[in-house]
């Protein structure tokens, strides 16, 4: 049977986008809409398995419909550049998937999903289609069904003939008699003033359509209504006509080109790392993929070698330490290899690790190592005893910088887009999955030496591109040696108090508890909070609140739904609170409580240093940098990490607005600048500027306005953006955001001249030479154009203040080692540092670490850093 499957992609894109906080991929664009847009795309195809399939867009803001009336759609406000700048994405991902997207100037998607599902079902289709529009319901019939998302994209109604029936007591085609009488105020079709959806019905019910009703206002009851169809005859026409669906597009393409084959593992897996969806990778079947088969690769000679003897180890040498394992610490090292001007050998690992041959290699200074990811290598080895130095050169690093947005930096993409090849991909090698395991030793030498053999052959052309680019410092002075503190970090761990996080836990516990009682007290009755069926019944049968939206299984529970219900009851408030805090101890006390190590009591956090294309650090198992603080009990988990020796403290120290005074640095603007010279409060300066009024007029509202723009220009802050974070209209915020351009007219010309020069370039770059490329800047896409408008103003000063914490974190390390303070670095948290050290030691690292970290980058305004101690990090805030 032939299925054609229809999908409205505005439509479906809009729900997406509202229905999803605003997500951004590791490039830093906002993916949201894009992501919810491919999971329903991925349960599409799984359920309904289509043989033909089109994704239809709008074409542009003006149809034929404009020309019958030109308000047609006239209140809609302006699509917001978060969501507009995501459709060429989604446009990429029916791409990958080898889906036909199509759109017809003058007409809209409603219309060319009307013709395509008219014609399909002449020929015998079956017909889907998937919108979040109630006007499709018109195109109802015996072949063609509509799949009708609800507030969200994950909630669906599918509607035959009888649902829609059952819904609204009529035949499909009179949908457009319902929109002609009622209209449609998100279309802003006028329909006929007073008559509701209520109304429409009943005059339907007995009238059939429109124009009956209109010839039989004599026998309509009540005089109102009756005027009211009088006046608006016309109306309600014009109403019918323009909600009514074209099913006479002219498509240049038939019904067989639709025709849907499937899609290529290999493209959509590429699309999905582009993306950053690495959670959807799973999702998407690779079986009989090319892909998947070993590649046949030119002969390499190397040499399996039992025992690692000093020759094997000349200087320099590309070192690989394997660890297959994601998270590497204490993981078994498969296997180890080099390759150096004598050739390439594998070291089997228990040999090697108590090499004296090796481990004087590793030890060494002098002898220079080339690595792929030194501190992996660092941590790795440190777990079996081995201290890694010499590191002269990171192919991985060095591949991140010359290109931070690409989606891989693994060897083996590195070989191929340089153009040497030779090395396989390790899923090849090792399967993936729960598949994924070491093949036998022969193979493991020959991929391990391949790698070993395709850095030693890379080095000198990454390097001098690196050159080229002015780069090799910033690779050689902060990246490689911060990789090697990052490692020493990562082994060194974190104390987490466990009997503390238990405690929290249990205390968390009895809170919850109490909010069950009292919750069930305002109920009345006893029911598991948990089920959102039961509390449904609870919250809109029971105690009548009103339901704000509905799902399948009944009344919709979520935190939107209850936020909005806040003030109506008691009972709102307590499960707010009930709900936050079990997330709290769900995620944050049990989670922790999982990664604590068994043997050293610590949790020992991955830093991801080739991730962010601002250059920004991240964390991983556990993510530390997502420990929420808004929340008083959230900020008390910091109480569990604390000092690993007896009596030590915890220092803990804060760059304040950096972000703001690198701006004030590269912009030159001379109010910002003047606020930080004297010491003055920023946002309070802000205020006094934008609103133009004395310090002591300055309201709270007024400062927390003027935060949220001075935060927000650093991000590229759109109208949106800025009234979605003050809660007021977008004309508001494009107001407060064009008088704070004007207050501070160097940040207004630095936004035009850095727009302008990456134009020329194509690319953006940090005082200290880390580039970002933006090849969208040239886009004829107005939506893709724009966003990397925004991300070449904030990229120079989010990417400069990631530079200047990584340059203050390997200057601490310098420093702790020459002073011989009994510290150890501990964490990055954003742009703070967290130390453990000695009672007798506090002061001078207080000392130190301001003294270091404020100079770390000369600036023309101060770095100011903020820094305490005591018993935890939470003490020590």
């Amino acid at each position: 049977m032939k299925k054609l499957v229809l999908i409205d992609g505005n439509s479906i894109a809009y729900r997406a986008f509202f229905a999803l906080p605003l997500l951004n991929n590791e490039k830093g664009e906002y993916t949201n809409a894009v992501y919810g847009f491919t999971t329903m795309l991925l349960k599409v195809l799984e359920d309904e398995k289509p043989s033909h399939m089109l994704v239809a867009f709008d074409a542009g803001k003006s149809t034929f419909r404009h020309q019958t009336y030109a308000a047609y759609k006239g209140t809609r406000q302006k699509t917001p550049s978060e969501l507009s700048g995501q459709i060429p994405m989604i446009h990429q991902v029916l791409d990958a998937f080898s889906i036909k997207r199509y759109e017809v100037d003058e007409y809209e998607a409603d219309d060319i999903i009307g013709t395509a599902a008219t014609n399909a079902a002449k020929e015998g289709f079956d017909v889907v289609v998937i919108t979040g529009d109630k006007d499709l319901l018109q195109l109802v019939d015996d072949r063609v069904e509509v799949v009708l998302t609800k507030k969200g994209i994950s909630e669906v109604d599918r509607y035959n003939r009888e649902k829609v029936a059952e819904r609204y007591g009529l035949e499909p085609k009179q949908i457009i008699d319902l929109k002609g009488l009622m209209g449609d105020s998100s279309d802003n079709i006028p329909g006929v003033p007073g008559v509701g959806e209520k109304t429409a019905l009943k005059l339907l019910a007995e009238f059939r359509d429109v124009e009956t009703v209109l010839d039989s206002i004599d026998a309509i009851s009540g005089k109102k209504l009756k005027e009211r169809l009088q006046e608006n005859k016309d109306q309600a026409l014009l109403s019918k006509k323009l909600a009514t669906i074209a099913l006479d597009v002219p498509l240049a393409e038939t019904l067989d080109s639709f025709e849907y084959g499937g899609y290529e593992y290999k493209q959509v897996k590429e699309a999905f790392k582009e993306l950053s969806f690495h959670s959807l990778l799973g999702r998407i079947d690779g079986n009989g993929d090319e892909e998947s088969a070993p590649q046949q690769l030119t002969e390499l000679d190397f040499d399996i070698v039992e025992e690692p003897l000093p020759e094997h180890f000349s200087s320099p040498s590309a070192l690989v330490v394997e660890v297959l394992a994601e998270n590497y610490h204490q993981a078994e090292i498969a296997g180890m290899a080099v390759a150096n001007e004598k050739g390439c050998f594998y070291f089997p690992t228990e040999k090697a690790v108590k090499s004296d041959a090796f481990r004087a290699f590793a030890r060494s200074q002098e002898k220079k190592k080339w690595l792929f990811d030194a501190k992996r290598a660092v941590v790795a080895l440190a777990w079996h005893g081995v201290d890694l130095n010499g590191v002269d050169f990171d192919l991985q690093m060095a591949s991140y910088l010359l290109d931070p947005s690409l989606s891989s930096h693994e060897i083996s993409d590195i070989a191929t887009r340089k153009g040497t090849g030779g090395v396989a991909e390790d899923e090849a090698v090792y399967g993936k999955g729960a598949k994924r395991s070491l093949p036998e030793e022969a193979a493991l030498a020959e991929h391990l030496c391949r790698k070993a053999n395709a850095m030693f052959t890379l080095k000198s052309t990454l390097e001098d591109e690196l050159a080229q680019n002015e780069q090799l410092e910033l690779l050689k002075k902060l990246e490689m040696p911060l990789s090697v503190v990052l490692g020493r970090m990562e082994k060194e761990g974190v104390r987490v108090d466990r009997e503390q996080l238990e405690e929290m836990g249990k205390d968390l516990s009895d809170r919850l508890n109490t909010l069950e009682k009292a919750i069930h007290k305002e109920a009345g009755e006893p029911f598991n909070i948990n089920s959102p069926k039961q509390l449904g019944v609870i919250l809109f049968e029971k105690l009548g609140l009103p339901p704000v939206k509905k799902t399948k299984t009944g009344y919709s529970t979520s935190a939107d739904v209850l936020e909005k219900l806040a003030g109506t009851h008691p009972i709102i408030e307590h499960l707010l609170l009930y709900r936050q805090l079990g997330k709290l101890y769900s995620t944050y006390i049990e989670g922790l409580l999982k990664v604590i190590d068994s043997e050293t009591g610590k949790v020992h956090t991955r830093f991801n240093q080739a991730l962010t294309q601002t250059g920004r650090l991240s964390s991983t198992d556990p993510n530390l940098q997502n420990i929420p603080i808004r929340l008083e009990e959230g900020r008390k988990i910091r109480k569990a990490f604390v000092a690993s020796k007896e009596g030590w403290k915890i220092v803990a120290a804060d760059y304040s607005q950096i972000e703001l005074r690198v701006l004030a640095h590269i912009s030159g603007d001379e109010r910002m600048k003047e606020a930080f010279l004297t010491g003055m409060d920023i946002h309070t300066k802000t205020a006094m500027d934008v609103f133009h009024v004395k310090r002591e007029e300055v309201t709270d509202l007024m400062r927390r306005s003027a935060k949220a723009v001075n935060f927000g220009i650093v991000y590229g802050i759109s109208d949106y953006g800025l009234s979605q974070s003050l809660g007021i209209t977008r004309k508001e915020a494009k107001d407060f955001i064009d008088r704070y351009l004007a207050s501070y007219p160097q940040v207004k010309a630095y936004m035009e001249n850095v727009v302008k020069e990456a134009k020329e370039k194509g690319y953006v770059q940090t005082l200290l030479a880390r580039r970002r490329y933006l090849p969208e800047l040239k886009s004829r896409n107005f939506n893709q154009r724009s966003f990397a408008e925004r991300t070449a103003m904030n990229t120079p000063i989010q990417g400069t203040a990631a530079d200047i914490i990584k340059r203050a974190m390997v200057k601490m390390s310098e420093a702790l080692e020459e002073t011989g303070l009994k510290a150890n670095m501990l964490l990055q948290v954003h742009d703070e540092l967290i130390f453990e050290v000695a009672p007798d030691d506090v002061e001078p690292l207080q000392e130190l670490v301001t003294e270091v970290m404020e100079q770390a980058l000369e600036l023309d305004v101060p770095l100011q850093v903020d820094v305490s101690s005591g018993n935890s990090w939470f003490d020590a805030k």
